[in-house]
């Protein structure tokens, strides 16, 4: 009989050591701070929506959906898909359709992933970077401030503010991976493209975004780092 208390002992004790486990609830990654015909997780999203790791966030035709993530925020655009996720406590998205524009105060404030594709600013200086997906293994990369990487495997390389790209996954020997004419969207720099041999993907210059939209963006998507 006394043997059985102490197992009955035992189990209520170790009951009561992972209750607070159970309890415990999952942090937020971060809340809604501007929407317009947007859904998180298939709800309707607003104002003051908390937004947790795994959740996918959609807008319509002529929607819109805006992010505070820690020091970062993160813009969905019109016809767009995003899901948003955590690593190493650092806050991220997946851009799965559409475009997407994403501030940060600092180097570890937050990551897009698109395909295989990684783009993340690359110091502490406030940064802002717009990606649009073109194609399945196609996109177009801005960067109207600071300066962005974008990683695949361990290919990686710099975007300076002022800079667009035509960033072209998985190159082949497919004629629309080529490089463009020189003079049509491209710096001319004379240098021949990187072969699809040697590399992870393959970029050609867009022409240099446009002043009125980095002040556009910036109005979007001011002070990161603020509440």
């Amino acid at each position: 009989m006394a043997r059985f208390r102490e197992i009955v002992a035992a189990c209520a004790a170790t009951c009561l050591l992972m209750s607070p486990v159970w309890g415990a609830s999952v942090s937020p990654l971060g809340t809604v701070v501007a929407a317009e015909g947007a859904s998180v997780s298939g709800a309707g999203a607003s104002v003051g929506t908390t937004v947790f790791a795994g959740d996918k966030l959609s807008t319509a035709d002529a929607g819109s959906v805006q992010l505070r993530a820690g020091a970062a925020r993160f813009l969905l655009a019109k016809s767009s898909i995003a899901t948003v996720n955590e690593e190493g406590g650092m806050p991220g998205a997946t851009l799965l359709q559409g475009s997407a524009t994403f501030s940060t105060a600092n180097a570890k404030a937050f990551t897009l992933n698109v395909a295989t594709a990684v783009i993340r600013p690359k110091s502490d200086d406030p940064t802002i970077g717009q990606v649009t997906i073109l194609s399945a293994k196609q996109l177009m990369v801005k960067c109207t401030r600071g300066t962005l990487t974008i990683t695949v495997g361990n290919d990686s390389r710099e975007i300076r503010e002022g800079d667009a790209y035509r960033i072209v996954l998985e190159p082949s020997e497919d004629p629309q991976d080529q490089p463009p004419p020189q003079g049509a969207g491209s710096k001319g720099n004379g240098k021949a493209p990187i072969s699809a041999g040697t590399s992870k993907f393959v970029w050609y210059a867009a022409a240099a975004v446009a002043a009125v939209t980095v002040i556009a963006v910036h109005k979007a998507l001011e002070s990161p780092d603020r509440p």
